[in-house]
Formats: C-alpha cells, sequence, structure tokens
C-alpha cells in the first residue's frame, strides 16, 4: 500500500511540474541587445592614409569617415543615420546640418570593443573659389542615430567644400552608419 501511494504522490508531482516547467531555449535565452546610446560609444575621423579625404582633389567628391567605437560593457546597436553639423571657420560659413544620402539603413551589432563607421561624400573646391561659394569646415557635431547628444570632432583634413547648404541635391551628404 506505502508504494502505491508514493507512486501516486510522485505522479501528481511530475504532472505538476510538466504544466508550469519552462523550456530550457527559454531559460538560457539572452535578451537581444538594445540601442548604443552617446555614453556607450567613443568616436572620431578615421584619418590613415587610404581613409583621408582627398581635398586638393577639387571638383570631384570625395569621403571622409566618421568612426563609432563601442566603449561600454554591453553589447548594443546602431541602425540609421547619424545626424552631422558641420561648423564652418569663415565668419560668414555659420553651421551646415548635412542632408542624408538616399541609401537604406541597416542594422550593426557593436560588442564591446567593435568599431562601425559611415562615410560623408563631399565636394571639395579650391582656395580661389569666391568667399561667399566655399565653406571652411572647423568642426563636426556628430550625433549617433536616435541620440540627443553630440560628440564635438575637429576636421583634420583642411581644404574647403563647395557652399550648398541649401540645395536640394548637394554634393556634400551622408550615407547611413556602416556604408
Amino acid at each position: 500500500m506505502k508504494t502505491k501511494m508514493t507512486t501516486v504522490a510522485l505522479a501528481a508531482i511530475v504532472a505538476a511540474g510538466t504544466v508550469a516547467a519552462v523550456p530550457a531555449s527559454a531559460a538560457t535565452a539572452k535578451a537581444a541587445p538594445t540601442r548604443c546610446h552617446t555614453t556607450d560609444l567613443k568616436a572620431g575621423f578615421a584619418t590613415g592614409d587610404d581613409a583621408k579625404p582627398e581635398m586638393g582633389r577639387t571638383g570631384k567628391q570625395t569621403q571622409a569617415f566618421i568612426w563609432f567605437t563601442n566603449k561600454s560593457n554591453r553589447t548594443c546597436t546602431l541602425s540609421g543615420f547619424a545626424g552631422v553639423d558641420m561648423v564652418g571657420a569663415q565668419r560668414t560659413d555659420g553651421t551646415w546640418s548635412l542632408v542624408r544620402s538616399a541609401k537604406k539603413p541597416t542594422k550593426i551589432t557593436l560588442g564591446r570593443g567593435d568599431t562601425t563607421d559611415f562615410s560623408i561624400n563631399l565636394l571639395p573646391v579650391a582656395r580661389s573659389t569666391p568667399q561667399k561659394e566655399k565653406f571652411v569646415p572647423a568642426m563636426f557635431l556628430v550625433t549617433p542615430p536616435n541620440e540627443t547628444k553630440h560628440f564635438t570632432l575637429k576636421w583634420p583634413f583642411g581644404g574647403q567644400i563647395l557652399k550648398q547648404d541649401g540645395a536640394t541635391r548637394p554634393g556634400t551628404y551622408l550615407n547611413p552608419i556602416g556604408q
């Protein structure tokens, strides 16, 4: 009789346990990474020889690259376009908010220490270009996607850009993160 009672009790516990059991895959699944915040990142211009824009090559587009590195202890994602405002060195330059290209953004996942970048297409002009037609970059205010705090980066390359801050299709514009 004792054996029959133990069997019934064990059967009840097993039955109750299977109803409330959590699949092993759900118990070990990690939460998906959330987006990177400005405080998770550091930023700068890519300055290697193969990354420098050809600012002396006037009348033809060139590219500058800005990188983001995940300095946090967590994995995070970036997707979309950074906000980029160029601050000019000339009294007449002011600030120029760059427009976005038509390229489609993708989601980039950054583990601790991982880096991604994005490019800015630039249209350099000659020094002899009239002042009102050129923009001389001094600083770039770079805001990661979906953030409100920016990095202030000093423009390290010199040169001038054709001033098209009011143009519908300017020769200077930015591409999405990872492109």
